[in-house]
C-alpha cells in the first residue's frame, strides 16, 4: 500500500509513528487520499487535520478526495469537507 503510493504523510511522536496520511495524486487537478489513520491513544489531538493540511501542501491546486470509513463520516464536514453526491463504489 504505502510503495505504491506517490504521497505520504506521516507523524511521528519520540520516534513513534502514531499517524499516517496514504495518497495517490497528479499534484495539480485531485488528489485522492486513499488512507489516513491515526492511533487510537493520539486521536482529538489535530493530528489527522494536521496530516490532511500536510498533504493539501504538498498538491495545493488539487481538489482532495477521500472516501471516509463510517465511524469517521461525521469527522470531514467539521474541517472543511462537503459531501460529493456522484461517488461509486465496485466492490470485489
Amino acid at each position: 500500500m504505502v510503495r505504491n503510493a506517490n504521497l505520504v504523510i506521516t507523524c511521528r511522536i519520540d520516534g513513534a509513528l502514531v499517524g499516517i496520511a496514504r495518497s495517490v495524486s497528479d499534484l495539480s487537478y485531485v488528489t485522492y487520499l486513499s488512507d489516513i489513520a491515526v492511533s487510537r491513544e493520539h486521536q482529538r489531538a489535530g493530528i489527522g487535520k494536521a496530516l490532511i493540511d500536510a498533504t493539501r501542501k504538498e498538491a495545493p491546486t488539487a481538489k482532495l478526495v477521500l472516501l471516509s470509513a463510517p465511524a469517521a463520516a461525521d469527522y470531514y464536514p467539521h474541517i472543511g469537507f462537503t459531501r460529493h453526491g456522484s461517488a461509486w463504489l465496485l466492490n470485489p
